[in-house]
Formats: structure tokens, C-alpha cells, sequence
């Protein structure tokens, strides 16, 4: 059987300042909406051309140009869908439950933060990952 392949995660630092050739047209609008700076990907796969990369983001992926994906070498505990709880809730407050909706890459401390969803709405908080541990 073979091995799956490591997962890669990355980052897309893509405006529209940069034009529109970059993303798919089939996919510009949704990825503009998205507003991806800052935002961590998973590099599903890549075209043998080596023209197109996809990318998912939470439930959505997305075709883009390969020269402003970069790779990130330190992978984060946690990634979309995943099931967490929040460790240490605020005083006097429930702890929170949920599935990894959105994950932020802070490039300064090389480290992801996320938000979830509980019972389909997104908690307003973003949680480090020291906060959250496999529910």
C-alpha cells in the first residue's frame, strides 16, 4: 500500500494588486473574498505542467500560480476540521467546543492560530495553540 503523502501547508500572499493571473478564473472572486494574506493553505496537489497548484483553505480549494505559494516547514498541531476543546475557559464561561474553521500563520513568531465553529457559528475569539487541545 502506498504511503500518503506528507501534508504541506503554506502560505499564498496574494492581493489584488497583483493582478488576476495568478488565481484561476474560475476561482478569483471566491479567493478575493477570502482575503488570503496571512492565511494558511494545504497544498493538495499540483498539475503536471507545474502551472497550476490547488489549495485548500477550510472547505473551499482553489487553483493558483505557483510562484507566491511558500511552503512552511514547521507544521501546526491542528488543521481544518479538526475537533478541539478549549483548555482553560474564561472565568465564569463554558468551555468551548469545536472543529478548526480558520487558521492564521503568524510569520514574526512562526506559529498558527485558529478559530473554530461551534454548532455552525464561528466563535468570534482566535485561540493560540498552546489554548486548544484534540477534543
Amino acid at each position: 500500500m502506498a504511503r500518503p503523502k506528507p501534508l504541506i501547508h503554506g502560505l499564498y500572499g496574494w492581493t489584488p494588486a497583483y493582478g488576476f493571473r495568478y488565481v484561476h478564473p474560475a476561482n478569483r472572486r471566491a479567493f478575493e473574498l477570502l482575503e488570503p494574506v496571512g492565511k494558511l493553505f494545504e497544498k493538495v496537489s499540483e498539475d503536471e505542467e507545474n502551472e497550476w497548484l490547488t489549495l485548500r483553505y477550510d472547505e473551499q480549494q482553489f487553483l493558483v500560480r505557483p510562484e507566491l505559494f511558500q511552503e512552511i516547514q514547521r507544521k501546526p498541531p491542528f488543521s481544518f476540521g479538526d475537533e478541539v476543546e478549549e483548555i482553560t475557559p474564561a472565568p465564569s464561561q463554558y468551555r468551548r467546543f469545536g472543529l478548526v474553521a480558520d487558521v492564521f500563520w503568524n510569520e514574526a513568531t512562526d506559529q498558527a492560530t485558529y478559530q473554530i465553529v461551534e454548532r455552525k457559528r464561528k466563535l468570534p475569539r482566535v485561540y493560540q495553540a498552546d489554548e486548544l487541545r484534540f477534543g
